[in-house]
């Protein structure tokens, strides 16, 4: 018998380079009621500032890790701690989408990004449109922003003339959220020129 569970686990590491691991039994999970889910939801919107959509995420994970107790549906009750919470305006998404958006502007990212993080945060169209008017009024602000953390343009050392150099930090602000368009005006500003990069500072509505 011995010899045939050795055969057995050394197929299994052949064919998936591993031993698998039991699965832990309901036992092992802790049993979770409707009042325990509401003191997770208050520890968690005391730590983080959160959307809807992402606490209720939160709850349902720790639904699936413990065992429900209570006679309550386990999705209508994350449903109902959520609104017991927008009700005690420990959440609010539109305000939500706001910080969210403005810090990452201030960070250097761009409208791509801000409407991207946004999404994937849950936050409805309703309640987003705001923060977004706010970042694409901000977007050259952002871009600039971005360039002189990375010493881009006209915050670099020395010109940088290299055509593969200058698309590579294009392409830097694109993954950071910027259009094309606006990385290569940025770009195309050099080293020193403060006249231009006045101009530019114009445009973002800065000193």
């Amino acid at each position: 018998m011995a010899a045939l569970v050795v055969l057995n686990q050394a197929r299994l590491w052949h064919k998936h380079g591993m031993v698998s691991r039991r699965v832990p039994s309901d036992r092992s999970r802790k049993p979770l009621d409707a009042a325990k889910l509401d003191e997770l939801a208050l520890a968690y919107v005391a730590r983080f500032a959160t959307s809807r959509a992402k606490l209720t995420r939160y709850l349902a994970r720790k639904v699936r890790e413990s065992e429900w107790v209570d006679e309550i549906d386990a999705m209508a009750a994350c449903k109902a701690v959520a609104d017991r919470m927008e009700r005690l305006r420990f959440l609010d998404d539109r305000q939500y989408a706001a910080m969210r958006a403005g810090a990452m502007t201030r960070r250097g990212l761009g409208l791509r990004r801000v409407k991207a993080q946004l999404f994937v945060d849950g936050i409805a169209d309703a309640d987003s449109g705001e923060a977004i008017a706010e970042a694409e009024e901000h977007a050259v602000a952002a871009a600039i922003g971005f360039a002189r953390r990375r010493r881009f343009g006209p915050f670099a050392v020395r010109a940088d003339d290299d055509p593969k150099s200058r698309e590579r930090q294009v392409a830097a602000f694109a993954r950071a959220g910027h259009s094309l368009a606006l990385a290569r005006r940025i770009l195309a500003v050099p080293p020193g020129d403060a006249d231009a990069l006045a101009a530019l500072d114009d445009a973002a509505m800065l000193d």
